[in-house]
């Protein structure tokens, strides 16, 4: 770890979110993929919870246990001298103190924000006074630890299915302006990669809108112009780099060729050194 401490990160964090660009993270789910990402010149990590859940045997949707999650969370930051912020879905548990719990949690792993989203397994969301209690009850967290924990507020407004998209959109912009005046630094809308409507959001949203990146969506120079100030790939790079995988295993089953990694493979010890502990 560098000489900042985790307070001076957090603040780092929060002010990429002020510019001059767009705040892009592509986020990360082990310690290596974390490393790439730091050498490639990016400010911050983010985590993948998907991205952790499938690497370790579960599905996405908090069935991984809230330890598991943050011992992944601490390798990381463990390994990186940029702040890392952590995807703690939910906060594994609906109370304010299960919140709280989970972020002191997170602050004892070394990040220095959190995502926490509104969304349940059974497609609904949250009691909105509910998740605004939520949210006060993290910043409470992070104040009582000195760590001004970042917190990206995220509905999923966009992901009920009974709803007209009309009154999907409605229920984002009145649930992430709550979340604003709760204490919210970010406001994190998934589910919606067309312009307009990212165009739209951006607009009627107070604070800094968070939207995934990456196929399909927009590339980023078009998102920062529809005024997104975070941009992350959520489960993206994950998915992709599965398809890697895949797409590898294909061709040494029917072909017998090394086509698709020619280009790709990073010399052992290249590799070797991106994990060595950070001095």
């Amino acid at each position: 770890m560098n000489s900042a401490t985790q307070s001076q990160k957090a603040q780092q964090f929060r002010a990429l979110h002020e510019g001059p660009g767009m705040l892009v993270l592509p986020n990360a789910w082990d310690v290596i993929g974390a490393r790439l990402i730091e050498e490639a010149g990016f400010p911050a990590i983010a985590t993948s919870s998907a991205g952790v859940a499938w690497a370790l045997g579960w599905p996405d949707g908090e069935r991984i246990s809230r330890g598991e999650m943050l011992a992944v969370v601490r390798r990381i930051a463990l390994s990186v001298r940029i702040p890392v912020t952590a995807d703690v879905e939910a906060g594994y548990g609906r109370t304010p103190e299960a919140a709280a719990e989970t972020a002191r949690g997170v602050i004892a792993a070394g990040a220095i924000g959190l995502n926490l989203e509104d969304g349940t397994n059974e497609g609904s969301l949250l009691d909105l006074a509910l998740q605004v209690e939520r949210i006060r009850a993290v910043r409470q967290a992070g104040a009582a630890a000195r760590v001004p924990l970042v917190v990206n507020a995220r509905t999923d407004a966009f992901e009920v299915k009974q709803w007209t998209p009309a009154e999907r959109f409605a229920a984002a912009v009145r649930r992430a302006n709550a979340y604003h005046a709760a204490g919210a630094d970010c406001l994190f809308v998934p589910h919606v990669s067309d312009a307009a409507t990212i165009g739209q959001l951006a607009r009627e949203i107070d604070g800094p809108l968070n939207v995934i990146a990456g196929p399909p969506a927009p590339p980023l120079s078009e998102l920062e112009r529809l005024g997104v100030r975070r941009a992350s790939l959520g489960p993206r790079v994950v998915q992709a780099t599965l398809g890697l995988i895949r797409r590898i295993a294909v061709e040494l089953r029917d072909r017998g060729t090394y086509a698709t990694m020619a280009d790709l493979v990073i010399p052992f010890g290249d590799i070797q050194k991106l994990v060595a502990p950070p001095t």
